[in-house]
């Protein structure tokens, strides 16, 4: 099956065209991007020069980073989109259950490899467990930024267990406050979590990130996706990455504090942030379309969502960018 792709956030040149304005003159809060990504050291010639090798100690420096326990199954992917894209492949076609609203990448790999789609909320989910095969289910929300306690996703993982079912959880932005981790209780059947590098760790363009969960099925995925599906640079970046925790407590403090001073600069301006991302906020707000092209005719490029209507934004990566969202929103 195959049809439109969805939207995403992110295409500056688009906007640039659309508008008029340069991509040099935007700022672009459309992705939930960490503006102050990781600080990519040189990559040394032999990186370049050899293929990848599995056993070059990344996994094990990933499950270090994930504290993730022993039983559980850990493999480096080519961006969580990779897995994501092809874990409905490994299943056979039944009834899937994905976040409503949601990143859509996942509704529309479900719906390619067959399976039926249920859209979901939170609400609505218990009702549907006893008819669904699998659950999709982002932690935090894009583009809301909500959040479930643990014993709430548990509690669905358990009902589903029950017939050979699967709860993947997205965590792509849960690095910033990584607390509610599904991680801990990985190596359970059918439990599954994504985590991406792009986020967070503002490397969208390295293409790496990680699927954890049973160990067969991380073979599984492994043998589908086939020899050097991660690139040997991003390999390295990646074993770099997330071996520095200084960086890394550094970065969730400096998040958080530009996540309250989004916050403040927003409800100056009449908007209402919410969801539990340091990367990003979520404004609700019946006229998110006219929000979105006023501040697209002053440079600043949003995530627009229609069902529900809300705007999402980013985080500006420094003082110029702070002063250009007040004065677009001033001017909104």
């Amino acid at each position: 099956m195959s049809g439109p792709r969805p939207d995403h956030g992110g295409r500056l040149n688009h906007a640039a065209r659309h508008w008029g304005i340069p991509a040099s003159d935007w700022l672009d809060l459309s992705t939930g991007i960490n503006p102050h990504g990781y600080p990519v050291p040189a990559i040394p010639e032999r990186v370049w020069r050899r293929l990848p090798e599995d056993d070059d100690g990344l996994e094990t420096i990933a499950r270090t980073w994930l504290d993730l326990p022993a039983h559980a199954g850990c493999l480096p992917v080519a961006g969580s989109q990779a897995a994501l894209q092809t874990l409905p492949w490994l299943r056979r076609p039944g009834r899937v259950g994905v976040p409503a609203p949601g990143y859509q990448e996942h509704a529309a790999a479900w719906q390619r490899a067959g399976h039926r789609l249920v859209p979901l909320t939170a609400e609505q989910v218990p009702a549907a467990l006893p008819d669904l095969d699998a659950l999709v289910w982002i932690h935090p929300n894009n583009p809301t930024g909500a959040t479930l306690d643990t014993h709430t996703l548990l509690g669905w993982h358990r009902q589903l267990a029950k017939r050979d079912g699967w709860l993947l959880v997205d965590e792509a932005f849960i690095e910033a406050s990584p607390a509610t981790s599904l991680v801990p209780h990985l190596g359970a059947p059918g439990l599954v979590v994504l985590r991406s590098l792009g986020k967070f760790f503002g490397l969208a363009g390295l293409r790496a990130g990680l699927m954890a969960g049973p160990t067969a099925l991380c073979r599984a995925l492994d043998e589908r996706l086939g020899p050097w599906a991660l690139s040997h640079p991003a390999r390295h970046v990646m074993a770099t990455a997330l071996a520095d925790r200084d960086w890394q407590a550094d970065t969730r403090r400096r998040l958080r504090d530009d996540r309250q001073r989004l916050d403040a600069l927003l409800q100056e301006h009449g908007l209402n942030p919410q969801g539990d991302s340091d990367l990003f906020a979520w404004c609700p707000t019946a006229n998110a379309a006219g929000y979105h092209q006023r501040l697209a005719r002053q440079a600043v490029l949003t995530r627009l969502w229609q069902q529900p209507d809300g705007l999402r934004l980013g985080l500006p990566g420094d003082q110029a960018g702070w002063r250009h969202l007040a004065a677009a929103l001033a001017e909104a």
